[in-house]
Parts: C-alpha cells; structure tokens; sequence
C-alpha cells in the first residue's frame, strides 16, 4: 500500500487525544458522582472530593501518555495515521473499562480490585449483569464515554497550540504524573482501572506469595521451658513484672567492654546484680516495634505490625496477663497514637494508658527543637507522673515504659551541667582516641544517656519504698541501638541491646553471653509464671520465639528475623550465620560480623520463606484463631455506602480535620452523619479522645442522657488529666439535673489534684444548683413537717 499520499499524524495530534482522554475522564466522574448523589450515598457531585479525582485522573492520563508516546512515534514513522489509530482505540477501550469500573462501583459501592482473582471476570460480570439497573448505568455510561471522548477532540482542535518538540510535552506529562503521586486517594476519587491495576500487581507479585500447608502456620502447643525458675524464690502471690525498654540503648553504651561504656552507671551496677545478656538482640529498628515483638512474640507484616490496615488476632503478655487476674497499664511521656501504637494497646484492653496528653500542670516538657515543638516528657518527668498515680493493691500488675530522651534532638532543661559531665568523664576514664573523638562530638547524646540513666536510678529509688517492690521482677532493655550520630561497626549494630532482668527475689546474678532477641522474652516470662502459679494459659499460642538461651558461653542457635533498617529490609540470623543486603556472614562472640560467604542459598530460602509466611499471617489474618484470642479484635464495620460517604468528606490521615468536618455536622444539626464520622476515625485512631467526646456531647443534644455518661466516662478512665471529657460530663449532668453526679465528679476532679481553672464556670455553676437543691429539699421537708403538724394537731382537736 502506497501511504506516500497519506500526512502523518504530529505531536499535535497525540496530545489533543491525551487531552480528549483526561476530560472524558472528568466526564465519567461527573457521571459517578451523580449517580452517587441521587442515591443519596454523598452529599454533592462538585465537592473536594471530585476534585481530587479530577487530581487522580490527571495523574492516571498522564502515565498513559507517557506510555503509549513512544509506540505513538515508532508507528507514525513506519506507517503514517497507524500511530493515531492504535492509540485512538487503545485510549477508547481503557475509556470503556473506566467506564464499565465506574458503574461497578455505584451500583456495589465498593472497587473492583484483587477480588477479580478470587472470582473471575465472568462471574463478577454476571453477578454486575444481575443487578437491578446496572445494565442501564453500564450502556448510559458508555454512550456518555464515547459521545465526551469524540466531542472533546474536535473541540480540541479549537484552542490547541502546535507543540513542535515531544520533549517538553513529555515533560509535562512526568511533571504531572510525579505530582499525583503525593496526592492520598480513596476509592470514591481514585481512578478505577489504577486502583485495579495495581492491586492486581500487588496480590500476584513481590512477597506476598505464600501457599500454606496449614492455614495457621504459627500455631503451637505452648511448651516453652521454664528456664528462668531456678534463678527466682518466687513468693506464694504472683510478682509485678515492670517492664522499662530505654529509646536508643545501644549495647555500645553500656556493660562490661561498651565502645562508649561509662556514661549508663546505674544501669551497669544493676547489670551485675542481674540476670545479664550482654547479646541480646531487639527484632526491628522501628520505635515502638519493640512493643508487637516483646510483649506478643508476633511477626512485622510487610512495614511493621503495628503499621497493619488491620490488626489480626494475637496472643501478647497484656492479654494473658489481665486474664489471669493483672492489672495491665502503659506508660510514655510521648504520644501514643504515633505508629498506631494506641490501636495495638486498646485492642489488648490494657486497664490504664498515660500518655502525652494525660500529664496535667506540674510537668515540664521537654525542651523545644529549633522548630518550637517539643517531643513530649523526658524520663524524670515520666516517671514522677507514673510513681504519683493510684494503683490497685489487691491485685498483681503489669507495668510497661517506655522512655524517649535518648533520640534526636537530645535536648535536656539542663543541658550544660550533663554535658560538662561528659567531659569530666572523658578526663577521668581511660577511653580509645576513636571512641573519644565521637563522645566529644557528641556530648548531646552522652549527657541524655547520663540523664536517662539517672532518672531510671531515682525511678528504683521510689519503686524501692512500694509495699511490693520486693515481689517485682524488673524487665529492661533497649528498643533498639542509637543509629545516628554515633557511628556503627556493623548490620548488627543498630539491633544490638542489653537484656537485665532483675528482682529482689533473683537468688543468683548471672552473665549471659548466647544470642536471644526480643521474641523470646514473653513465651519465657509465662512459662515461669506458668511453672510457679499454674496460670491460665492459652491452648494454643503462636509465638516467633522460643525460650530465653541460658548459657553463659557465646552460641547462637536460634533462627531470628530481623529489620534492621527503616525501609523496612529483612535479615536473618540461622544460628552463627546471617544473611544481610543479599550475602550471608558469618558472626562471633562480640557480633562482628566476618566476610561474606560463599554457600548462601540455604539462608536466602530461609528468609524468603519467612517473609511469606510473615506476611500471610499478618495480612490474611491468621496469626491465631480468632476462638483463641483472649481479645478478639473486631474492627468496625461499616456498610459499603458508609465508606463511599466516609471517602468522600475525608480523604487523607489528618484524623484533626476529620474530627472539625464531624463537628461542623454536629453544629449544623446533622447529628447522624457526625456521628458515622466518628465511628469512623476511632476506629482507626482509638485515642483520638475528642471524637469520642464529641460523640457524648451529640447524644446528649439529642437527649440520649445515659448513653452521653457512659461515653464521657470512658474518656476520663482513658485520660484522667482532659479536661474536656469533665466539662462535657459536668454539661451532661446539667440538663439532665444530676447534681450528685456532678458532685462526685468534682470531688474526684480535687482528689486527683486536677487543675480545674479552665472550667471554675462549671464548677460554680454545678454547686449552685447543688445549693439549690438542697435548700429545695429543706424547704420541702420544713413543708411536710409542718404538714404533719398540722395534722396532728387537728387530730388532736377531734
């Protein structure tokens, strides 16, 4: 065929399709959106919410562009108007995808995603096909698609300038496609065909794969040895275990032969008086994923356990612990909701948690960094809030703490007296010049291990004076090593922390040099209970580890995984060898690590293997039966018109704006839908107080008094020092005329030394009626009195 005759197609031409495709595009959000607001599922069709899809098309059209340009070019220079043609009919049937998607999603209000491998297109099409008028949104939506895509090309041909280069048109189409990548979507405003793609792509690609031969692959008998009891003359009632995990405490930093050893020295006389491993190992560099691996022996997930959509079902020392008669509680002078820490404790049911937000006047914050904020309470601070607070004594505890000045930006209220300290303590101790030379460099870091180890020190000095403190064993470790700034001498490094159990009760002080990590502190500390007290264990359980190793001599002989690093990477460690970054090394009695080895397959499968596993148990939720946890977690539910609702007034992680959005609702009397926003954010921010109290405060407008008290109840068990949740409460019991109850509430409010400036108003105002009331009842009684009187005198008369 001669084609001679035959004009090829240009830039111009491709580009006004990308254009005709991007609004056609908009054209069938438009159409979504509509059909979405006559059901009566959103509010409008031209809100934020649409806008931001127009945001997730521009970015979807502009990764198409780039895509099909290259094709687009090759073809017109082989064979002229071809390019155009194959492009025209490739943009025009991702169209009728979309468009197909689209109708999908409002006639389910949920996205076809991954589900498509579980039950085939054809299904899914019948069961499409099946629905009441879904078949006239499908036909009407591709009428709409390709009546949009044909108009807006011609009318394209009306303003479009010629682009004479590609290079700066692609350009644009990069520069727009990178743009949308920092945008957050929801399934209301994500493209469907992306949001199909990629999950599709997730669900049969990377390290998801895993075909199990049980469906609970963890599952085991517990049947981990006590090898603790001999150490211990456990007493007749069962012990307090107090757990302390120190931000950043490094085995570098403290014991016998530390690189930057002498600035820990409460710390390294307690370890003398301890059972001591000096190799122990934390699992991850997170922060708080200490927290999953200590107390539950439990697996990372792909990013982290507690950076799970959904928290699966799971065995942990909290649980255990409440149902065997403890009084469970949590303690940091920072915020708990950072990591989704907060949903991992409420959904053990832990009986107390203080956090940032619960210190009240009285404490000092931590000094702020150059950017006026503060990181929350240092560690004196802390633990002067946590020794003032009542505690239950008829009943054992669990305590755990977690500290926060070892971490950057090491600021102190005192900063100059600790790091003159410093360097009094370099002048005094024989210290390498390399170690010297970083120490100097850092007399930041070294004053805060000083002031940490100092306040841990007076923490003893007041636990020493409780009735109990000799029926305590004391737990302390480190989260994780101190990464930045003090240099690190291997992959192992930043993982490698103290272990000290220590206890009035220890019978021996013992040096452990083999290699055990966090997960093996939980399964160890039931099985010594379990052998003393015979507890209430679960039949089953699913730890990753085993038992504490013993031995004093250097061994490994454990299989551990490890993260060692904040992308999220995984190691393993199979007894003496570790595979890390590819290469497996062989490790010695100080935890240096050797050059590489040669035979590294076998470690390579072990750590593939595991990263299956660890994400199939944790994603498929199948850590435990849910039969077997002691507190299933249930996660709200929802119904699929809700989430499309949910979807499209929040969109993003800023539960603060989600929070003003429910109470412009609840202020514009549309009390249900604050209320469903509500739900929504605790759901997933648990702490997120001033929702739950928002929720009070709306059942009490609506007249649901006693269900307005509970709410507010809890919110001042949760956080004893808001102050909110006592001025919603002392409202509550206005209109609903409890004046006992207020009363009571402001004698407790006195009795816990809470400052009460900021309601006095409320305060004033519940004693008045107080006041009131009582004169009422005087003058009533005065009244029947005098009545009787009355009475008896006329009685008398006859």
């Amino acid at each position: 065929m001669d084609t001679s005759s035959i004009s090829k197609s240009t830039l111009k031409h491709y580009t006004r399709l990308m254009i005709s495709f991007f609004l056609s595009l908009v054209v069938l959000s438009i159409f979504q959106y509509t059909i979405l607001y006559f059901k009566g599922v959103v509010d409008a069709v031209l809100g934020m919410s649409f806008v931001l899809s127009v945001v997730n098309h521009m970015g979807y059209a502009s990764l198409v562009g780039l895509i099909l340009v290259p094709s687009f070019n090759l073809l017109e220079n082989f064979r002229p108007r071809h390019g155009f043609i194959i492009v025209f009919i490739v943009l025009l049937l991702l169209l009728g995808v979309e468009a197909l998607l689209v109708t999908y999603y409002c006639a389910f209000y949920i996205p076809l995603g991954a589900d498509l491998l579980d039950y085939g297109f054809t299904d899914l099409i019948i069961g499409a096909s099946n629905s009441r008028g879904m078949l006239p949104s499908i036909i009407l939506a591709a009428l709409i698609m390709i009546a949009s895509f044909l108009g807006w090309y011609k009318i394209t041909s009306k303003f479009y300038h010629h682009i004479n280069k590609m290079y700066p048109f692609t350009i644009v189409l990069f520069s727009l496609f990178v743009a949308t990548l920092f945008t957050e979507g929801k399934p209301i405003n994500q493209n469907k065909t992306q949001y199909l793609g990629v999950h599709l792509f997730t669900e049969t690609t990377g390290r998801t794969y895993y075909n199990p031969k049980e469906e609970f692959p963890l599952v085991r008998t517990p049947n981990t040895e006590d090898v603790l009891g001999r150490y211990f003359e456990l007493r007749e009632e069962k012990p307090n275990i107090v757990f302390v995990i120190i931000e950043g405490l490094g085995r570098d930093f403290m014991g016998e032969g530390a690189t930057y050893g002498g600035f820990t020295p409460f710390l390294d006389s307690l370890s003398t008086k301890s059972l001591y491993w000096d190799n122990f190992l934390s699992n991850t560099t997170h922060t708080y994923g200490v927290i999953p691996s200590l107390m539950g022996s439990l697996p990372f997930g792909e990013d982290g356990f507690l950076n799970l959509n959904y928290l699966p079902n799971k065995l942990t020392l909290f649980g255990i612990l409440k149902n065997n008669g403890y009084h469970t509680s949590y303690y940091q002078g920072t915020n708990s909701s950072l990591y989704n820490l907060d949903n991992f404790l409420q959904s053990e049911n832990l009986d107390f948690i203080l956090d940032r937000s619960g210190f009240g006047n009285g404490y000092q914050l931590q000094i702020e960094d150059a950017g006026g904020s503060s990181w929350g309470y240092p560690d004196k601070e802390l633990f002067r809030k946590s020794m003032g607070l009542p505690k239950p004594s008829t009943q054992p505890r669990m305590e755990v703490y977690m500290t926060a000045n070892v971490r950057s930006p090491f600021l102190l209220a005192n900063q100059e007296s600790y790091e003159t300290r410093v360097a009094q303590l370099l002048i005094d101790r024989n210290i390498d010049e390399e170690a010297r030379e970083v120490i100097e460099e850092n007399r930041n870091v070294f004053g805060s291990l000083l002031y940490s180890d100092e306040a841990l020190k007076s923490f003893f000095n007041i636990y020493r004076n409780n009735h109990d403190f000799n029926n305590t064993l004391f737990v302390i470790t480190g989260n994780y090593a101190l990464e930045s700034p003090v240099p690190q001498k291997n992959a192992l490094s930043s993982l490698h922390v103290p272990l000290i159990i220590y206890s009035p009760m220890l019978k021996t002080a013992k040096t452990i040099s083999s290699i055990s990590s966090h997960l093996d502190v939980a399964p160890s500390i039931l099985a010594l209970l379990n052998s003393k007290y015979e507890i209430k264990m679960p039949k089953k359980v699913a730890w990753l580890g085993g038992g504490l190793d013993m031995q004093s001599d250097f061994r490994s002989i454990k299989d551990i995984p490890l993260i060692a690093n904040k992308s999220g990477t995984m190691e393993f460690l199979h007894r003496d060898k570790l595979f890390f970054d590819g290469d497996a090394f062989e490790i010695d009695n100080h935890l240096n690590i050797s050059g590489a080895l040669g035979h590294k397959g076998d470690l390579g499968r072990r750590l593939n293997d595991f990263m299956a596993m660890n994400v199939y148990v944790t994603e498929k939720d199948k850590i435990i039966p849910e039969d077997l946890a002691i507190f299933p977690f249930r996660k709200e539910a929802f119904e699929n018109n809700e989430m499309v609702w949910l979807n499209s007034v929040f969109n993003g992680s800023n539960f603060d704006k989600a929070y003003s959005t429910a109470r412009n609702f609840a202020f514009d009397k549309k009390s249900d839908k604050a209320l469903l926003l509500c739900r929504y954010i605790l759901s997933e921010v648990p702490s997120h107080l001033d929702a739950r109290i928002l929720m009070g405060r709306i059942n009490a407008w609506e007249g649901n008094y006693s269900e307005s008290v509970r709410i507010l109840r809890a919110c001042v068990r949760l956080n004893p020092s808001y102050l909110d949740s006592y001025e919603a409460l002392l409202d509550v019991y206005f209109w609903s005329n409890k004046t006992e109850a207020a009363m009571r509430l402001i004698a407790h409010m006195n009795k816990s030394e809470i400052d009460t400036s900021a309601i006095s108003s409320k305060i004033k105002r519940a004693r008045q009626e107080a006041k009131k009331k009582q004169i009422n009842t005087f003058n009533q009684k005065s009244f029947k009195q005098k009545e009787e009187g009355t009475e008896i005198a006329l009685s008398n008369n006859k």
